[in-house]
């Protein structure tokens, strides 16, 4: 249970971390973290996206498989993308700046390739052995 918990903080940094780097390069995606109630709105956000990817996400990619064999995988971080855009419209936490555009897509494609990247970072220092 401390491992979920710590993997759900990580996922909430990495989505605050990947907010800053897509603010500095002005893309449009930016997480409100301004108190205690701001950023457990973030953590019921990151909650919600995280279920998201493992539900919505696994049908989509199962939807597209010959879709994502044509493109060699790399439709999946279109996939992310998009649940990420979903989420996003939920206003908890996170947002996008622009939608319904090519740069809200571009600026959602970097904001889940830098989550992604981030979390699997943080992720490594959390060790897989069982709880004692």
């Amino acid at each position: 249970m401390k491992k979920l918990l710590i993997r759900w903080v990580i996922l909430a940094v990495s989505v605050i971390l990947a907010s800053l780097v897509t603010q500095a390069l002005n893309l449009g995606f930016q997480t409100s973290v301004d108190g205690v109630g701001s950023f457990l709105q973030l953590l019921v956000g990151v909650a919600i996206l995280a279920f998201a990817n493992a539900t919505l996400g696994k049908l989509l990619k199962l939807l597209t498989l010959p879709l994502n064999c044509l493109s060699f995988g790399l439709f999946s971080v279109v996939i992310n993308a998009v649940v990420l855009i979903i989420v996003a419209n939920l206003k908890m936490g996170f947002a996008f700046t622009e939608k319904g555009t090519l740069a809200g897509l571009f600026a959602a494609v970097v904001a889940s390739v830098l989550i992604s990247c981030i979390s699997a970072f943080l992720n490594r220092f959390v060790s897989d052995k069982k709880d004692d």
